[in-house]
């Protein structure tokens, strides 16, 4: 069967299509910018790629009419934009009108769990978009999830932040919320389970493990997998606002991720019923299974997706394809070279750089501009990177998005995300025997001038020492 996934470049997109792969099906992964999505070597055959932004009508005609079935994957929650349930029923509004010029069956979106007649907008806009999307000439199956656990969830990896670096927390009231967490592996199970199955068409579900838990029970939970002592006191004075800032602060995520998190977390989401398990045949994993799992995913390094590595994440507003050339003209540029002695050494350090291996001279003086960063509303760098030793175009590198990154050219572009009075990239490149990098900014106006100046001294040793480290 053809199926079009759109999101291929999301969370869940990129977990996915792997298992549609293996069920044997044809794909066409749906992405907004080619040059973010990566196809592993082994798929790059069994996959088709086509460039739509939902937010465009007439790119959505790059939609093949032959698809069988397809996934809805998009939410935009953390968009920096204050309107994104408008963009998100417009997304959805656009789609529904081209998949029905499609041979498409069946449509199988993932939302949120929706009990409760008081809904953040967050969730308020899911339901919306579910609505919409059930006016469609097609079968509709809805999945609706809570709290999803998987290594690079935004969930997770705010729960592991916190847990990680607090071990006294004062927090919200919203923490004795009960919430019914689900494994991002029995989300996929349900997800390529439902993919044309008569017996889902037309309904919505409810999914979610066997475990009902508090926020604060979730903390303590991976505590304890962790093996960890921690204290958690919930205090009611604090506000929305300032519970958004808390998060923001604390942990890897964005202040409009958080403040998203915070208005949906003050409402209940547990499954109504759980009929869907008996009639897909999933058992779904408890939550201390689903930790185990995450934990050993990072401790493998074989996280498959990050959140992290989305455009919400960070600053982009457009593609990154608008930034891949780095300018020349009105720009400052510090370029060093230096002869390399061992090419697959200097490749290795190259794609392991930041993150916990950090940029190997001065780290102190890098964390303290991602704390600089993070302190006036920027991405910080506390985002790292997903895997250890790779990385792809798209993905987010500690307050830097790779534009570009090709082992066999032995080149990697970096753009800039911190907060920056211009545009700064930074590249690396394997010419024959040489290494060459470089670091441009085009300023913006005397503030971008100055700061360039002011950082100046800093680049003599930090860079010179960085390459240095690279070669040997």
């Amino acid at each position: 069967m053809k199926i079009l996934l759109t999101g291929a470049t999301g969370y869940i997109g990129k977990r996915l299509l792997p298992i549609l792969i293996d069920q044997g099906h044809d794909i066409v992964c749906c992405v907004r910018d080619l040059n973010r999505f990566f196809v592993p070597l082994p798929f790059k055959d069994l996959v088709s790629v086509v460039e739509v932004d939902f937010l465009k009508k007439e790119t959505l005609q790059a939609i093949p009419s032959d698809i069988d079935a397809a996934y809805y994957l998009i939410h935009s929650m953390s968009s920096s934009a204050n309107n994104y349930d408008k963009l998100e029923k417009e997304s959805a509004l656009n789609f529904v009108s081209q998949i029905n010029k499609t041979k498409a069956q069946q449509v199988i979106y993932l939302s949120g769990i929706i009990n409760d007649d008081t809904l953040s907008k967050h969730l308020s806009s899911r339901k919306k978009v579910e609505e919409t999307l059930n006016t469609g000439t097609y079968a509709m199956t809805t999945l609706r999830a809570g709290i999803i656990v998987g290594s690079g969830s935004a969930s997770f990896e705010i729960i592991r932040d916190l847990v990680n670096k607090l071990p006294v927390m004062i927090t919200p009231k919203w923490l004795n919320t009960r919430c019914q967490p689900i494994a991002i592996t029995d989300v996929l199970e349900f997800l390529s389970k439902s993919l044309l199955n008569r017996a889902t068409y037309n309904q919505s579900f409810d999914i979610g493990g066997p475990d009902i838990l508090t926020y604060k029970e979730m903390l303590l939970g991976f505590a304890k997998a962790k093996n960890l002592k921690r204290w958690i006191f919930t205090v009611p004075v604090m506000t929305p606002k300032l519970s958004s800032y808390w998060l923001y602060f604390v942990t890897s995520t964005s202040y409009k991720l958080a403040s998203a998190l915070v208005s949906s977390m003050k409402v209940e989401v547990v499954c109504r019923d759980t009929r869907i398990n008996e009639l897909l045949g999933v058992t779904p994993m408890s939550y201390d299974l689903a930790l185990s799992r995450a934990l050993s995913k990072i401790e493998s390094d074989t996280v498959a997706s990050s959140w992290k590595d989305s455009l919400v994440s960070g600053r982009f507003k457009t593609n990154i394809s608008s930034y891949l050339k780095v300018p020349k003209k009105d720009c400052y540029i510090d370029r060093r070279k230096k002869e390399i002695i061992d090419r697959d050494y200097t490749i290795k350090q190259i794609w392991s750089i930041g993150g916990e291996t950090g940029w190997y001279y001065g780290d102190w003086l890098w964390d303290l501009r991602g704390f600089l960063d993070k302190l006036f509303g920027g991405v910080g760098s506390r985002r790292g990177r997903t895997n250890k030793h790779e990385i792809h175009a798209g993905d987010s590198l500690d307050f830097w998005r790779v534009l570009y990154a090709d082992k066999e050219v032995g080149k990697i572009v970096l753009f800039a995300e911190m907060k920056l009075p211009g545009k700064a990239w930074l590249e690396f490149k394997i010419i024959g025997n040489t290494l060459y990098q470089s670091a441009t900014f085009q300023p913006r106006g005397i503030w971008g001038k100055l700061y360039w100046y002011s950082v100046l001294p800093f680049h003599g040793f930090i860079f010179k020492g960085m390459l240095n480290k690279l070669i040997k």
